[in-house]
């Protein structure tokens, strides 16, 4: 019998806040694939901060602002979705319930 060896690997951590969380995913799947865009309501400025600093680096075509109708916006992101687009929705957390 032999005796398996274990390999431990040391793993950096940081702290962040889950809206900094938020803002690093959404860059990086923005970076590695173009057909990833952000829609909703005043998101371009960043009004919650997850979105922010978004519309700066990836323009307005792929950060969206929508007027206040949640209904049209969730259901533009599923027609973008059924054709192949990848969208994420920003919308005021009192409409996710």
């Amino acid at each position: 019998m032999t005796q398996a060896s274990v390999q431990t690997t040391q793993v950096q951590t940081r702290n962040i806040t889950m809206t900094q969380a938020l803002n690093e995913a959404m860059r990086e799947e923005m970076r590695r694939d173009a057909r990833v865009f952000i829609m909703g309501e005043d998101i371009q400025r960043g009004v919650y901060g997850a979105s922010g600093g978004l519309a700066a680096e990836f323009g307005t075509e792929r950060v969206r602002d929508c007027p206040l109708s949640e209904n049209a916006f969730f259901g533009a992101a599923v027609g973008a979705a059924a054709v192949g687009m990848r969208p994420i929705v920003e919308s005021a957390f009192c409409f996710s319930w």
